[in-house]
């Protein structure tokens, strides 16, 4: 083989070792720093992360923090969660401080509880920790708890609960939300169910002993320790307001029943006066025909002349006795032949 061949297959595996070299000076500091901690990871296992698209410094941090704290987690696992799209340091600090705190908390539980979606570490800190919650919820608009005790008093409340997560309901659990609802519906029940709002000023523990009772935490993702009444105080007089409401509803529909009977009456009247003014056409069209009648009656024989004067005397009489009386109108007959 002559020297130009040699010495270009000298280049090459020379290019080719040292791009080895630098490849693996990448991982050189991470393989002496997990060494060094007693937390020792394989030049192979980092050099196959990379080829995974794991982040090495993640998983070798991870591991040694878990090692220095007493915990055996292979790298294995933490690649396994990495790459299921797991927040690796939050579950492996979540772990120590659970160890810290004596609290049971196998690895996979705490990765099913980052995978949720949960903050391990936070659940895992209340765990210890218990936080307290505001009921209502400030943030949602509404500063007081309101409810109508039987004798139509408003009471506005707040309570604050005290909470510890469970972990072991962690995943499927119910959130904070569901606590607040929960506890609001009790206290307006427990306001509800008062005869007086007198009795829940004076007892108002009450609120809290009857709350805790109905287990408002069964589902959920907490266990509540306590419910405190903050503040309580008298609202408005909704049962003299919905009184008041009332008889201003029966008022306007007896107006209008009565706005309808007059109408109907005055419909009544009007009908009347028609009747009234159908019966006097048929009454003057009759005395017409009485003139019709007395000629007839004299073309006939019926009637002689004198027996007209007679009857025109006897009207006559009639009309002058009336009119003495004052009961036609200026002394007229009220009916003329």
């Amino acid at each position: 083989m002559s020297t130009p061949v040699i010495v270009a297959i000298a280049i090459v595996v020379g290019i080719i070792a040292l791009f080895i070299f630098v490849f693996i000076l990448q991982f050189l500091n991470l393989y002496i720093q997990a060494w060094f901690s007693g937390a020792k990871v394989s030049m192979l296992d980092l050099i196959g992360m990379k080829f995974r698209k794991v982040d090495p410094k993640t998983i070798v941090f991870s591991r040694i923090k878990a090692v220095k704290a007493g915990l055996s987690i292979p790298t294995n696992q933490l690649e396994t969660h990495y790459l299921a799209g797991g927040r690796v340091p939050s579950v492996v600090n979540a772990l120590v401080a659970a160890d810290r705190a004596k609290i049971t908390l196998p690895f996979d539980t705490a990765c099913a509880i980052d995978l949720a979606g949960r903050d391990i570490l936070r659940a895992v800190q209340m765990s210890v920790d218990p936080q307290v919650i505001d009921v209502p919820n400030p943030k949602l608009g509404r500063p007081t708890v309101d409810a109508v005790a039987k004798d139509g008093i408003q009471l506005k409340a707040r309570a604050r609960v005290t909470v510890r997560a469970n972990i072991a309901r962690l995943v499927g659990g119910a959130t904070e939300e569901t606590i607040v609802a929960r506890v609001g519906e009790g206290i307006v029940s427990t306001i509800g169910s008062s005869n007086t709002h007198k009795d829940v000023l004076e007892n108002p523990d009450r609120i809290s002993k009857t709350v805790l009772q109905r287990g408002l935490d069964a589902g959920t993702a907490f266990e509540i320790l306590s419910i405190d009444i903050a503040d309580i105080d008298v609202g408005d007089n909704i049962g003299a307001k919905l009184q008041e409401d009332q008889a201003e509803a029966d008022k306007k529909r007896a107006q209008a029943e009565a706005e309808s009977r007059r109408a109907m009456a005055v419909a009544e009247e009007q009908e009347h006066k028609a009747m009234a003014q159908k019966n006097r056409a048929l009454v003057v069209l009759a005395e017409a025909d009485v003139p019709k009648a007395m000629a007839d009656a004299f073309r006939s024989g019926n009637l002689g002349i004198m027996d007209y004067y007679k009857m025109k005397n006897v009207v006559a009489d009639t009309a002058m006795r009336s009119s003495i009386a004052g009961d036609g109108p200026e002394g007229k007959p009220p009916v003329q032949s």
